[in-house]
């Protein structure tokens, strides 16, 4: 996929950096957390698949899912990836009848090289608390501090390195938007039974279940 003429590349940028002016780094969330959802997106040819799921807090029962698919007009580019993401994220996102208190993010959030990763811009665009939860590391040096394993960016806290199971590959836990570092860490531990949380998880395999789906659609077509 060839990128649109239409398209700067440094103009994302700086909106980007314009967009992480906004995020508030702070808990504006209720009193009771009751719903948590999560938030993957999949792609197959030319389009993109958005899987949101929301799990009820306390039980982790899976109250919701909901799917979209719509064209990708955005090639992958590296640190801009939410440009690519955000349209069939907000597609799935707004068939929900369950709105979850805060949205758990397969994305990179403040830890990012212009502290607006996807989780961040798409709590922007929803007004709702996002925690960036991401598989790898994007930018940003493992420090040990205090018993924490913390991600420094030019002498900034940027998020923490956390392993939820042990002996298990660690994921990386970031501020999207409206939570703090330390809530955000809590939300996702509590969250987690293996690596990755119930949440994540629900959303990461509904989504790879509409890929494979399209896929053997295309191949029936054929």
């Amino acid at each position: 996929m060839k990128l649109s003429k239409n398209f700067s590349v440094k103009k994302a940028h700086n909106t980007q950096v314009c967009l992480s002016k906004k995020l508030i780094l702070e808990d504006k969330l209720p009193q009771k957390i009751r719903a948590v959802g999560g938030v993957d997106v999949s792609y197959i040819g030319g389009m993109g698949i958005g899987a949101v799921t929301v799990v009820d807090y306390e039980s982790l029962e899976l109250l919701e899912a909901q799917v979209a698919t719509c064209e990708v007009k955005i090639p992958y580019i590296p640190t801009l990836l939410s440009f690519r993401e955000i349209p069939p994220a907000m597609a799935a996102i707004r068939k929900l009848r369950v709105q979850p208190d805060v949205f758990l993010v397969d994305a990179q959030g403040y830890a990012h090289n212009y502290r607006c990763g996807f989780a961040s811009h798409l709590g922007l665009a929803l007004g709702k608390p996002t925690v960036g939860t991401a598989k790898s590391r994007l930018i940003g040096t493992p420090v040990e501090r205090d018993g924490k394993t913390l991600l420094v960016d030019k002498d900034e806290v940027i998020g923490e390195v956390v392993t939820t199971k042990s002996g298990g590959k660690p994921i990386y836990i970031s501020i999207g938007h409206m939570v703090s570092l330390d809530t955000a860490i809590k939300i996702v531990k509590h969250c987690s039974k293996g690596r990755i949380p119930e949440p994540l998880l629900h959303a990461h395999n509904l989504a790879t279940k509409q890929r494979n789906q399209l896929a053997d659609e295309s191949k029936v077509n054929i």
